[in-house]
């Protein structure tokens, strides 16, 4: 495999290194051959955040840690009075996730800054990597939690309370793995942030495109539903005589796909159901759901909500409804955007504008500083499961085409503040 090399100032990506931290740190909460379940805030967490943390020190970074346990590893620039350009994504996956959904971001911005140390290059901004606490939401939600906390879209006081199935709260659990910083939420300003990710999607793969240039993340909803019964002996009651939880969850199953059907190209998700008491022989007293909302128009999103609301009541009217989160569709920098894509294709890779489908952390930090996202392709869309892919090419070039555009970011960046 041949290295991938940036056309400016010689600063190289190493696509073996990269491919090599990815397979490595996958012992951190290995899950199967290539699977992995590392939730945010466990010791699987705790281990690979020690480890990022080592590996920025390495190369003369300072370590910065907020109180929700955001990291941030910062090389040093010409002028420390610039704000930096900051890369990173997560380190957190899903129960049974893969090894690239978030982790890649982060560690391609490692690989950066090895490519700047390596060569000599000190950029005249400071660059900042960053790794953003719970960004799946798999443990404790809402997802994105450490970035909206930080960007001010979460209050931190009441994410510190927020406890997951077994009631340990985000507090607790921080200082359990040693995470709990001192840093006010906010306390740095970015001059433009980048995260690389994989697309979660079949879109690059199925045109042969390498490079996503990505313009805008849609909106999301997600709804906690509690569906009530009467719980009973499944011999002891008459088909026509039942209160059956689970059937009216069903209705409801099948009316999220309705609906989100007809508001395309939203989609709507079940992903989680319990079943209460879930025994085989008793009826279901008590469902609880969790619903996905999404679409990349908000006032579609606004009606999607509102139609599925309508049809949960018409379905069980004593159902509870609650809004877990809600994030409208976040439109990204169209000067960062263009570097993406012009980097792209001076580096010769084939690229395509395209929304994101997924939430990421670059959604709540565009609201506060300049920001885009690069995705390379997923095999077969495949994301949120044991058998994610990228390929070691994949990576490299994704690594090489932000490498390159924060390299030209700084350029452009003290262009215009030598021009104020």
């Amino acid at each position: 495999m041949s290295t991938v090399a940036n056309v400016t100032q010689n600063a190289l990506i190493q696509p073996e290194r990269l491919w090599a931290d990815l397979m490595s740190t996958a012992k951190f909460g290995a899950l199967g051959e290539t699977g992995m379940r590392r939730l945010a805030l466990s010791n699987e967490d705790r281990q690979i955040r020690d480890w990022f943390v080592a590996e920025c020190r390495a190369l003369g970074c300072t370590i910065e840690i907020d109180r929700i346990g955001n990291i941030f590893a910062t090389y040093p620039g010409r002028d420390a009075n610039l704000a930096p350009i900051a890369m990173g994504s997560h380190l957190d996956t899903q129960p049974a996730g893969g090894r690239f959904d978030g982790i890649l971001g982060v560690l391609a911005g490692i690989e950066v800054l090895r490519a700047l140390y390596d060569a000599s290059v000190r950029p005249a901004h400071p660059i900042t990597v960053i790794s953003w606490t719970n960004e799946e939401g798999s443990r404790f939600a809402p997802a994105m939690m450490g970035s909206g906390v930080f960007c001010g879209a979460h209050e931190w006081e009441t994410v510190a309370v927020t406890c997951d199935k077994s009631g340990i709260s985000v507090a607790e659990a921080l200082d359990a793995i040693g995470y709990a910083g001192d840093r006010e939420p906010g306390f740095m300003h970015f001059s433009a942030y980048l995260e690389l990710h994989i697309e979660q999607g079949p879109v690059l793969e199925a045109e042969n495109v390498e490079i996503g240039v990505v313009e805008a993340v849609q909106g999301v909803c997600w709804l906690d539903i509690k569906v009530p019964g009467v719980g009973a002996h499944a011999g002891g009651r008459p088909m026509t005589m039942r209160d059956d939880a689970l059937i009216a969850a069903s209705k409801i199953v099948l009316a999220v796909e309705a609906v989100a059907a007809n508001h395309f190209p939203g989609v709507g998700t079940v992903g989680y159901v319990s079943v209460e008491p879930n025994s085989r022989n008793v009826i279901p007293g008590t469902v609880a759901l969790q619903v996905d909302l999404r679409h990349p128009d908000d006032a579609e999103l606004n009606a999607l909500e509102t139609e599925l609301i309508a049809e949960i009541r018409r379905i069980s009217p004593a159902a509870e409804i609650r809004q877990v989160w809600r994030k409208p569709p976040v439109c990204f920098d169209s000067r960062i955007v263009n570097v993406i894509a012009t980097r792209a294709e001076e580096l010769g890779y084939s690229a395509r504008r395209m929304v994101s489908g997924a939430g990421h952390d670059a959604a709540h930090v565009a609201g506060v500083a300049p920001s885009a996202m690069i995705f390379i392709p997923s095999y077969m869309g495949l994301s949120h499961n044991v058998r994610e892919y990228s390929s070691p090419e994949q990576c490299a070039k994704g690594a090489s085409v932000l490498l390159g555009a924060v390299l030209d970011l700084d350029d452009r960046l003290l262009a215009d503040a030598r021009n104020d």
